[in-house]
């Protein structure tokens, strides 16, 4: 389901600039190869929130008051409520472009971007896949993939559920697979009753994800259709969607980004896998099973042809770790952050 979930405009306090190009760069004409890892100047200073010495990597400031011109962004319901609330920011600080997000899933992201040519920006919860790169190379586009933080995925269940606390990787495919009807028939402990599922949609990378880390190892090649053939089941690209309608009835289970069970904690019962919690520890120390990267991809000459686009990005990447933990994901560590902005200053040749 295509929904159009945003948009944002704002106007800046007092006359804009006629340029649309931020003030502190202007947009170059070459680009450099990107680096295989981050670089750091002489004298940069290092972090260690994860226990090693990491290369810090900061990027130009950027005065959102001295930015125009419209930016169109499409993809993860994922990382969308992480886009929304940095278009927000941005906005508020000053931007007076037009700034469109889509939350239409990573597939549908994808297309937008590699097909269609109609976005600046796609977010993503999973990678891109070598076909989508054909696609955007048929455009002239490379796909610069930015990772920005981490998502524990977020099993759920309605708060009347007394009988499911925590369940295995081999369980929830079952849960969710053609073969089983009721609860149980995946646990004879479990009440008879009829298992109603909740999935995002099949644009959605949090599927393809779930497909690739539950049911394939399960059911192998047959693991997506085992779970699109389930009785009871409904797909929607709105996460919204699924949060109500596991919220609805006391047999229902559902799965989606971290961010949105964060968001209605009080309304659903998350499961720990193979008795882990998701959460900051589990994610950072590689336990929890059901964690995965989040990026935002872009194009070297979308970059440098539209400055507003090079100075979001910029913006993003420099105030991220203010606002990721509020939204609920977790933050890419130092070395993965510091990476991703060496490689903006190796896309912008700076």
């Amino acid at each position: 389901m295509l929904l159009l979930v945003a948009l944002i405009t704002a106007v800046a306090c007092g006359a804009a600039p006629a340029s649309n190009t931020p003030a502190v760069q202007s947009p170059v004409t070459s680009m450099e190869p990107l680096s295989t890892g981050p670089a750091r100047a002489a004298g940069a200073p290092t972090s260690s929130r994860d226990g090693i010495m990491s290369p810090k990597i900061t990027l130009p400031a950027i005065d959102p008051m001295t930015v125009t011109g419209d930016i169109i962004i499409a993809g993860s319901s994922t990382v969308y409520p992480l886009s929304e609330v940095m278009a927000e920011r941005f906005a508020d600080e000053g931007y007076s472009g037009n700034m469109s997000i889509d939350s239409i899933g990573s597939g549908g992201g994808f297309e937008r971007f590699c097909d269609a040519g109609e976005t600046d920006i796609s977010n993503a919860s999973r990678s891109i896949t070598a076909d989508e790169i054909t696609n955007c190379a048929q455009l002239h586009r490379t796909p610069v993939a930015f990772h920005i933080g981490t998502d524990a995925l977020a099993i759920v269940v309605n708060k009347n559920n007394t009988f499911l606390k925590n369940v295995s990787l081999d369980q929830l495919a079952k849960i969710f697979s053609s073969d089983t009807t009721s609860w149980s028939e995946v646990d004879p402990s479990w009440p008879a009753k009829p298992i109603l599922r909740f999935s995002p949609g099949t644009d959605s990378g949090t599927f393809d994800y779930f497909v690739a880390t539950v049911m394939a190892p399960a059911y192998g090649d047959d693991g997506r259709a085992k779970l699109l053939d389930a009785a009871n089941l409904q797909l929607s690209e709105d996460d919204n969607v699924l949060v109500q309608g596991v919220e609805g009835d006391a047999n229902a289970i559902g799965y989606f980004g971290y961010a949105y069970y964060h968001e209605y904690a009080d309304r659903l019962t998350i499961l720990t896998i193979d008795r882990i919690q998701p959460g900051k520890e589990s994610v950072d120390n590689h336990t929890y099973p059901l964690a995965r990267p989040l990026f935002l991809y872009s194009d070297a000459t979308i970059m440098k042809e539209k400055p507003q686009v090079a100075a979001f990005l910029d913006y993003y990447l420099t105030n991220l770790d203010d606002e990721i933990s509020e939204v609920g994901y977790f933050a890419a560590s130092d070395a993965d952050l510091s990476a991703a902005r060496q490689k903006y200053l190796d896309v912008m040749g700076q």
